[in-house]
C-alpha cells in the first residue's frame, strides 16, 4: 500500500492509507478485534470524507483482505453507492474467505500460516492485556490455524453462528455481482493463497463493471516485474494508479 499510495501521490491525487482495527500498532484504540468483511468503518471514513471534507471523487483500493473489503463495500451499497465513489480496485482479494482460509491450510503454505497465525496469537496477546476482561486467553491452546483462531474470538466477538457464518457473511463474493462502479481487479492465476477459480465465478465474470487483469503469475500480492530501462517493477501498483487515473480523465 505504501508504494501505490506514492504512485499515486505523484499522479496527482490525495492519499489516505487505512489502518484496519488493531493493525499498525492500533490495538490501544479500541477494545474491539479486526474482521475481513468489516465494512463499517470504511463507510464511517468514506462520509466523512463526503460529508465534512467535502470530497467529490474517492476511489477505493485495497490488497489481500483490504481488497475483499473495498469489494465488499461497493458491492453492499450496489446502486445506492455513495456517487462521490467513483472506483474500486481490489489486488489478490481474499473474496470467498472458506475457499481461501482452504488454501492457507494446505501443507506447502504451512510457513505463512504459522507465521500468520502466530502475529495473530501475538496481537490478541496485547489485546488482552489491555483490555483484560474481554479475551479469554485459554482458547488461543488450540487456535493454532487461522480457520481455528477465527472460530475461537473472531465469529463469536462479532455475533456471528461460527466461522462458516462469519466466512459466508463477510465475503465480497456474495454481493460482488451488485457491484455497479467501475472496478479492477488485479489477481496472479499462481497466488498460493487465494485460488484463482473464485474469480471465475458467474457473481465475478458475469458483472460488466468489473475489470480482471489475471497474469499467469505474480504470487499473492507480489507481481514485480523485470527491471528493464527502468520501468516500475511493481506492477500491481502501476495498474491500480493507471485504472483510477483513466478513470479521472474520462469525467
Amino acid at each position: 500500500m505504501l508504494g501505490t499510495a506514492d504512485k499515486a501521490v505523484n499522479a496527482g491525487f490525495n492519499v489516505i492509507r487505512l489502518n484496519m482495527r488493531n493493525c499498525g500498532g492500533t490495538e490501544h484504540l479500541s477494545p474491539t478485534l479486526y474482521h475481513a468483511g468489516l465494512t463499517e468503518d470504511l463507510a464511517s471514513i468514506v462520509n466523512e470524507l463526503i460529508e465534512a471534507d467535502r470530497l467529490r471523487r474517492i476511489y477505493l483500493g485495497g490488497y489481500s483482505l483490504g481488497g475483499n473489503v473495498v469489494l465488499k463495500f461497493a458491492g453492499e451499497r450496489g446502486a445506492t453507492v455513495p456517487a462521490e465513489v467513483r472506483g474500486v480496485v481490489g489486488v489478490s482479494p481474499s473474496i470467498d474467505l472458506a475457499v481461501c482460509a482452504d488454501a492457507i491450510e494446505r501443507r506447502s503454505n504451512s510457513v505463512y500460516s504459522l507465521r500468520f497465525v502466530w502475529s495473530l496469537r501475538s496481537r490478541l496477546r496485547r489485546k488482552a492485556r489491555l483490555y483484560p476482561n474481554r479475551y479469554d486467553l485459554s482458547r488461543l491452546r488450540g487456535a493454532w490455524t487461522i480457520r481455528k483462531y477465527d472460530d475461537a474470538y473472531v465469529a463469536p466477538h462479532w455475533g456471528f453462528r461460527d466461522v462458516a457464518d462469519y466466512y459466508e457473511r463477510a465475503s465480497a463474493v456474495r454481493v460482488i455481482d451488485r457491484i455497479t462502479v467501475p472496478s479492477l481487479i488485479v489477481h496472479a492465476q499462481d497466488d498460493p493463497f487465494i485460488p484463482f477459480a473464485q474469480f471465475q465465478r458467474s457473481e465475478v465474470a458475469g458483472n460488466a463493471n468489473i475489470t480482471m487483469l489475471a497474469p499467469q503469475h505474480g504470487g499473492h500480492v507480489g507481481f514485480v516485474s523485470g527491471d528493464c530501462n527502468g520501468e516500475e517493477r511493481f506492477w500491481a501498483e502501476r495498474m491500480a494508479v493507471e485504472f483510477v487515473s483513466a478513470l479521472e480523465r474520462c469525467l
